[in-house]
Order: C-alpha cells, then structure tokens, then sequence
C-alpha cells in the first residue's frame, strides 16, 4: 500500500491526532498514524563494516572501548524536506555527504517493547537521506554537520509494513548525475530492524508517526553543487534530491 507524497494533506483527510506543529511539508498514508510525527532518529555506525573501518580507533580515548549501545543523533525538524527537494550545500564544503537509509515509521507507542514483538509497532517503511558535511570524527559530531535546513529528505512516499517482507535484506542504490556510485543493502547490520527497535524503545518511547533510520553503510558516496542525486531502495521507490550553493539562485 503507498500513499504519494503530496503538498498538502488530500482533501477530507482527516489525522487520528493533533501536530503540535506545522511540518515543512506533507507526506499522508494509508496505515495508521497516516502522518509522520517530525521525530526522526538515525543510528549511527549501525554498519558492521563502517564500525569495523574504524579498527583499534574505537579503543582508543575518547571512545575507550566500542559501542555497547545504540549510538543515535536526531534530525530535528528544520532538516525535514521532501522527495525532489533542492539542498543547499554550505559556503566552504566541497561537498556533502549522500546517507541513503532506511526509515521505519513508528505506528504503535513504543516504550521498552521486546525484539520478538518490535515489528508489530512498525508502520511502514521510507527511504531516507541522511545528507552531513562529512565527519573525520563519530564522537559527539558537531549539530552543525547533520542538522543543518533540508538535511534529512524523504520520499517519495511511504510503504506499508505488511509490503516488506524482509526489510533487513532490501538493496540500495545511490546514483548521482544518473551514474550509479553506491550500492549496498539494509542487511550486515550491527542492529537489524527488529533489534534496533527494542534497544531504543528501552530508554526513549516512540510515537505514532516517529521515524527511526537504520543508518548509513561504509562508503557513503559524496556529491557537491550542481549534482543531483538519486536513493533507490527495493519496494520503496526512488527518492531524488538536487544540490546547490548556498547563496546562488534558483
């Protein structure tokens, strides 16, 4: 079941619950919650071979030792942005980084729920970029790298759970300039779909409507001003996005 995304709610559609405020755009579905809440919270180094690039550098200071638990960074509202969204690549970067990811919507409040019972809170499933000025360093990056305006893009629409069947095993493509650069897939993950639900939930409820990204794989491809790029994910569709200088014109 998908539900295109649109730029304004479909008329007589009605949500279950009240936006404490106005998203930067809308994207209605056809499951429950029928809206994303503008929660939206990525897993950082959740790619075996990404956490595995690092080598003895996690067991040096300041990390000490590798991550025990999930290690998350949240895009706040003012980077939402949506399906053919032109994004602006900040005076003095070369180039940003394209973080394709999976992004599970929350359908049920979560709060400390079991693995076994996880995928009976998801909703449904969106692609997502998780675009950064790229980072040398995973330990409390800088806000400034990853919650910049439009730095989270979704689309192009949202699909039931019930249509994935396996969304721990879906291939990723990133293309820029239609030249494929990137390919990987969703599984070889430290924490699976499943098991990233119950780890989080374990401290943090989720809402109705939340979105939890699975994370970026090894090798994020790059794309500066000028490029436009491409996230294709199996049933889920392909999501673009354009680059521009900050400062030049439409």
């Amino acid at each position: 079941m998908i539900a295109t995304l649109m730029p304004s709610p479909t008329p007589g559609f009605a949500l279950p619950f009240a936006l404490p405020f106005a998203l930067p755009f809308a994207l209605p579905f056809e499951v429950a919650p029928y809206r994303l809440s503008g929660l939206v919270v990525g897993a950082l180094l959740n790619h075996a071979p990404a956490l595995a690039a690092l080598g003895d550098a996690v067991s040096q200071p300041p990390h000490k030792a590798p991550p025990s638990a999930p290690v998350l960074a949240i895009k706040p509202r003012n980077t939402l942005a949506s399906h053919g969204s032109t994004v602006m690549v900040p005076h003095g970067v070369a180039a940003l980084e394209i973080g394709a990811s999976l992004g599970v919507v929350i359908g049920r409040t979560t709060c400390r729920v079991a693995r076994a019972d996880a995928m009976r809170q998801v909703a449904g499933y969106v692609i997502v970029n998780d675009v950064s000025v790229p980072i040398t360093s995973h330990y409390r990056p800088s806000v400034r790298f990853k919650a910049r305006d439009g730095f989270c893009v979704f689309g192009p629409h949202v699909v039931a759970a019930g249509s994935i069947s396996a969304p721990d095993a879906l291939a990723v493509h990133v293309s820029v300039n239609g030249e494929r650069v990137h390919r990987t897939d969703t599984s070889n993950r430290v924490r699976g779909v499943a098991q990233l639900i119950a780890d989080v939930s374990d401290f943090m409820t989720l809402r109705p409507g939340d979105v939890l990204m699975l994370g970026v794989s090894a090798g994020a491809p790059l794309a500066g001003a000028g490029d436009s790029v491409a996230i294709a994910i199996d049933g889920l569709g392909e999501l673009t996005c354009r680059l521009m200088a900050e400062g030049a014109g439409a």
